[in-house]
């Protein structure tokens, strides 16, 4: 499979597949990288497509970075990514993972996109937020008073991450959507993200045996039949 690494500005990209005039952006989630993108590519540069995959802040070859990996910044990156692709695909998709998805609703609302793939998609954040500040015991106004507070399950809670959710609705979202929400994904509600897919129209696959992080042979096998039926 042809394959490009290159530089969007200061992001470093991978470009799969030969030429063509239809892609997807492929948007990791947390702990992942844009090398991720080829196992999608595997499926859609077979059918015409080209998929592209970025490194996040603090992510793949930008790991070194000590700050980031936030919505100010990755979304005005994203949306420089998409004009770079315009040059190139007349018909633009995208395929994102978890708080991936949240950055590219955020960043591409306003884009016409053909379609949206989320696995597992962050789609309430404030909520996310929230449920976090229980599991750590953590009341508003600690956090208010203290700005950060590191917990023990890895997670550092930001009042000026939780404000800027705040301020910052996802309210322009109109892409169509497939969504592939897992059972037993810790992050999302079930009852949350029903109503994300009520609100938007979007269709949802629900794999009861997954978590929020597909990595299991079975989960990987239950994804790439997902994408290829939704593709």
């Amino acid at each position: 499979m042809e394959m490009k690494a290159y530089q969007i500005g200061s992001i470093p990209a991978i470009l799969y597949g030969a030429p063509s005039e239809k892609g997807y952006l492929f948007i990791h989630g947390q702990d992942g990288s844009k090398e991720e993108a080829a196992a999608f590519a595997q499926i859609a540069v077979p059918i015409g497509y080209q998929v592209l995959g970025i490194d996040l802040p603090q992510h793949g070859q930008r790991v070194a970075m000590t700050s980031g990996f936030d919505p100010w910044t990755v979304v005005p990156e994203l949306q420089e990514v998409l004009a770079e692709r315009k040059a190139y695909w007349k018909k633009i998709s995208l395929r994102a993972n978890s708080i991936g998805a949240y950055f590219s609703m955020l960043a591409l609302g306003g884009a016409s996109l053909e379609k949206a793939l989320f696995v597992s998609p962050i789609v309430h954040m404030e909520q996310l937020i929230l449920d976090m500040m229980g599991w750590a015991g953590v009341t508003k106004e600690e956090l208010q008073t203290k700005g950060e507070i590191p917990t023990n399950f890895g997670q550092t809670l930001s009042w000026p991450y939780l404000c800027w959710v705040r301020q910052h609705p996802l309210d322009g979202w109109k892409t169509p959507t497939s969504i592939l929400y897992a059972g037993h994904d810790n992050l999302t509600s079930r009852q949350t993200v029903t109503a994300f897919v009520a609100a938007h129209k979007a269709e949802l696959t629900v794999y009861e045996e997954g978590e929020h992080w597909f990595h299991t042979p079975d989960q990987c096998a239950y994804l790439s039949t997902w994408e290829q039926k939704n593709i």
